[in-house]
């Protein structure tokens, strides 16, 4: 009978022990994925089910983040607790990604703030929009999410945007919202929102200066388009 349990394997095979002779960048995303499942199924190895679950989401760690454990579960020799540990590497490793981001502290430009929402909101199955409070050099002061809605849109209330922005007397504001479906395209309700939101900071001396959409790996940015 073949046995398909990884320590039967060379010791240079066997992700643990590759790690740690030739360092972590020496792993596929396959091999650090057995890492996370510690074991596979009874007819493969962890190197075998790890590469069949990112086969299914084309090899896109992206895409991969937003897998629940329902989806995970799906796959023979995949329980709770191994989905809950993928979801957890994937979510530190979202986490840094934001604080490395957010550390630049001054906004110059788009690709500034989107550093900083992307790893926050490009994963995500429904919509968030966040805001970027800054001072008058354009440094962070925080990071605040607004509202948390469905696939296809989510409810934001201006009074709660410059009720924060007040709070943190701020004098510029990055809005920023997410579209699930992929399209970074800005629809009438998210360039009315931004007229809208624009309007009423003229009145209250707080510029806003981008929205960004973030659509998976690219992004909308008003300002970048002239839309503002």
């Amino acid at each position: 009978m073949e046995n398909f349990s990884i320590k039967f394997w060379a010791e240079a095979d066997r992700p643990r022990e590759k790690m740690l002779n030739q360092g972590r960048h020496s792993l596929t995303d396959s091999e650090l994925l057995a890492i996370l499942l510690r074991s596979g199924s009874g007819s493969e190895t962890a190197v075998e089910l790890a590469r069949k679950i990112l086969n299914s989401v084309e090899n896109d760690l992206s895409k991969l983040s937003r897998l629940t454990v329902a989806d995970l579960s799906k796959f023979k020799g995949v329980g709770e607790v191994k989905a809950l540990t993928i979801m957890a590497a994937l979510e530190i490793g979202r986490r840094r990604r934001t604080s490395e981001a957010i550390q630049t502290l001054k906004i110059g430009s788009s690709q500034d703030a989107a550093a900083i929402f992307a790893p926050e909101l490009s994963d995500l199955v429904y919509e968030e929009f966040w805001i970027l409070l800054l001072n008058r050099a354009n440094h962070i002061i925080s990071k605040k999410m607004i509202s948390k809605g469905g696939v296809t849109g989510t409810v934001v209330d201006p009074k709660l945007i410059f009720k924060q922005a007040i709070e943190c007397t701020a004098s510029g504001i990055v809005l920023c919202h997410n579209h699930p479906s992929g399209n970074k395209n800005p629809s009438d309700a998210d360039i009315s929102l931004t007229r809208k939101l624009k309007d009423a900071g003229i009145l209250l001396d707080i510029q806003v200066l981008d929205h960004l959409i973030i659509a998976g790996n690219s992004y909308f940015s008003f300002a970048d388009e002239g839309r503002l």
